[in-house]
């Protein structure tokens, strides 16, 4: 069984039909009839049964920002935290000095705006492209993964180590890059199914549709809430945005492709 100690401890991958653990099972499962989403059998097995129960809790509850829970009949870790009545303590520290620095350099760089707005320039934005080996007097470039580049490039300069960021302002390119060389990519399954592998100073992918995307950096994370700097967008999360901005709207399940892990 799970202790009393560690009960509170989400385990770091979530409980499903899957092949989860049965103490954690276990716990959920008399947390459930503790609060009378039940009658649910203790047996350590996540069946239909189960899976009820929690989506039952999830439509009555909401996780510690007020906010409702989805209904997947899935413990992740804001459902577990609900669950258990605790709060998910936030992560900032970054797995590399690389990785801490780069963050702290995003953060830096936030309030960075195109000038003019729409047009994929301004001094700033100028010197993003030029890291990635662009002219930006060329054309109109977007720049999202210029600004990544920008951001581990100047960390590893200050840092007197040698830059792991793939230099590309391709979003798509970059992600593909990374799987032919020894980068840990995280696909966005296994990062929902296994929330506790994503960290701050990792890289988000988006594919936005066809050949496009959008990434940015990963400050702060919050059980599946995260906390981004992203360039080249909005408040909103567009990809084709006007400055660098700290965005809180983004949660690890609405990354459709995946983390990238320069670790």
């Amino acid at each position: 069984m799970v202790s009393a100690g560690a009960v509170l401890v989400f385990p770091g991958s979530v409980i499903d039909t899957g092949n989860s653990p049965a103490n954690f099972v276990k716990a959920v499962q008399h947390r459930l009839n503790q609060l009378g989403c039940g009658p649910v059998d203790e047996d350590g097995i996540f069946g239909a049964q189960t899976e009820e129960a929690v989506q039952l809790f999830q439509a009555r509850s909401a996780d510690q920002f007020g906010n409702p829970l989805k209904v997947d009949g899935r413990v992740g870790p804001t459902t577990w935290a609900a669950l258990f009545a605790t709060e998910i303590p936030p992560a900032t520290q970054a797995g590399t000095s690389v990785q801490q620095k780069t963050v702290e350099i995003a953060a830096s760089e936030v309030g960075t705006m195109e000038s003019p707005m729409g047009s994929n320039r301004g001094p700033e934005v100028d010197l993003y492209l030029r890291t990635v080996g662009l002219d930006p007097n060329a054309g109109s470039f977007p720049w999202c993964a210029a600004f990544v580049y920008f951001c581990f490039d100047k960390a590893s300069r200050q840092l007197g180590v040698s830059n792991p960021a793939i230099k590309d302002a391709g979003v798509l390119d970059c992600w593909n890059k990374a799987g032919a060389r020894p980068i840990h990519r995280i696909a966005s399954s296994e990062a929902a199914n296994t929330p506790g592998m994503v960290k701050p100073g990792m890289v988000f992918v988006l594919r936005t549709g066809g050949d496009t995307g959008h990434m940015g950096l990963i400050e702060k994370v919050q059980g599946s809430l995260l906390t981004t700097i992203e360039g080249n967008t909005n408040l909103s999360g567009s990809r084709e945005g006007v400055g660098v901005f700290r965005r809180t709207g983004r949660t690890i399940t609405s990354i459709n492709l995946g983390f990238l892990d320069y670790a």
